[in-house]
């Protein structure tokens, strides 16, 4: 593999390589603390894609009728529990987002302690991006029960206020997806030049990073925007398998300091 040319690079194997006889890097520090992060990045990741998917997908695309604002107010008060739900659920997302940065910091330090530094401020800046996207729909519950607000700006206008709170969570999470496009685009080089990551799995995640910054620009510059990260996105739920069932068992070399 092609090691970086950093002065503390270091050559990682997976467990169960053959042809060295250096005593066992497990019993180091830094390969524990690697592989203790790679560990949590992995199931901090799985967590997320599954209450994502819950508060997004199934809550939120399953409660708004696109230009329909009567229709969606009406859903969203007639399932009011499960829509606090999914925002809730998406609260959970955010904290795990900070999360998987801190724990694929680790992971990667190894391979380049800048770029990963630099991959997680991209992360936590997408986060920072989805919090004030989230906060957008909190709001929702509270403007379609309050009696005041249905006298000062009658039944139709309010409609229109809470379709017009979903639309703006959907477009400022789509403007941060350019961020978290490019921490996924810095986690596939670093997988790719690790040694430890399978380079495919690095090749995935750059396409998938590629595919959230498309879709970005692609809601500005287009009027009926295309979306091509439902195809691309599998790069990083590729990674967390893989972290979850071998990265608890790379090797670091002894004399790396992270």
């Amino acid at each position: 593999m092609t090691q970086h040319s950093r002065p503390h690079a270091s050559v990682t194997l997976p467990e169960g390589a053959s042809g060295t006889s250096r005593r066992d890097p497990a019993d180091d520090e830094t390969t524990r603390s690697v592989r203790r992060a790679g560990l949590v990045a992995g199931i901090a990741l799985l967590l997320l894609a599954g209450l994502a998917a819950f508060g997004d997908l199934f809550v939120i695309d399953g409660l708004v009728t696109p230009g329909n604002a009567a229709q969606t107010a009406d859903d969203v008060r007639a399932s009011e529990g499960t829509f606090r739900l999914g925002v809730a659920s998406l609260y959970v997302v955010i904290v795990l987002d900070l999360v998987v940065a801190w724990a694929l910091f680790k992971f990667f330090a190894p391979v380049n302690s800048w770029v990963s530094r630099l991959t997680a401020w991209f992360r936590l800046s997408f986060a920072v991006v989805f919090l004030v996207a989230v906060g957008q729909l909190a709001g929702v519950p509270a403007l379609l029960g309050d009696g005041a607000y249905r006298t000062a700006f009658g039944e139709d206008q309010l409609d229109a206020m809470v379709l017009l709170r979903i639309e703006s969570y959907n477009d400022i999470w789509m403007a941060g997806l350019l961020l978290f496009g490019v921490h996924l685009a810095g986690l596939g080089y670093l997988a790719y030049r690790s040694g430890y990551v399978p380079r495919v799995i690095g090749v995935l995640l750059v396409v998938a990073g590629a595919g959230y910054a498309f879709d970005t620009f692609s809601s500005v510059l287009s009027q009926d925007p295309m979306v091509v990260s439902t195809v691309t996105f599998l790069g990083e739920f590729v990674l967390a398998v893989w972290l979850v069932a071998r990265g608890g068992r790379v090797r670091v070399a002894a004399d790396h300091e992270l």
